[in-house]
């Protein structure tokens, strides 16, 4: 699936946030190695703690229904109708991507209204904290 594709199921996502408190809403569009879409939208809440974010409601989707394996992820924001900020993963949902995404997972964002970013996840996470860390 080509990028533009993919922010487009990012922008359908975030339109359907809930975003009251910030007025910024996120979409996300995770693409699974099988080639199924799972997408999510930032649900916030009056204990802030509890808002979860775009990316972290597309993967638990995702992971809900078996998915364990995905290539990228393209993530869209902004306030009202307007999705096109730059918006990459707060640390949080990168470390979540990180318990099932490699070093070459792609993170696609706008970089404004007329082209994208490519992250890697090891860019925007060069150290994450993985199964081996519980290990030993």
């Amino acid at each position: 699936m080509k990028n533009n594709e993919l922010l487009q199921f990012a922008v359908s996502a975030g339109n359907k946030a809930y975003a009251p408190y910030s007025g910024f809403k996120v979409g996300a569009a995770l693409l699974c190695k099988d080639g199924d879409v799972f997408c999510g939208c930032n649900v916030e809440n009056a204990s802030f703690g509890v808002t979860c974010c775009a990316e972290r409601t597309a993967l638990l989707k995702a992971v809900s229904e078996g998915k364990r394996e995905f290539s990228k992820i393209a993530v869209v924001g902004g306030k009202g109708n307007d999705l096109s900020a730059p918006c990459p993963p707060c640390g949080i949902c990168r470390q979540a991507l990180s318990e099932f995404c490699g070093d070459d997972f792609e993170i696609i964002t706008v970089k404004d209204r007329e082209s994208i970013s490519v992250y890697r996840l090891s860019q925007l996470l060069p150290v994450s904290f993985k199964s081996n860390n519980i290990e030993g």
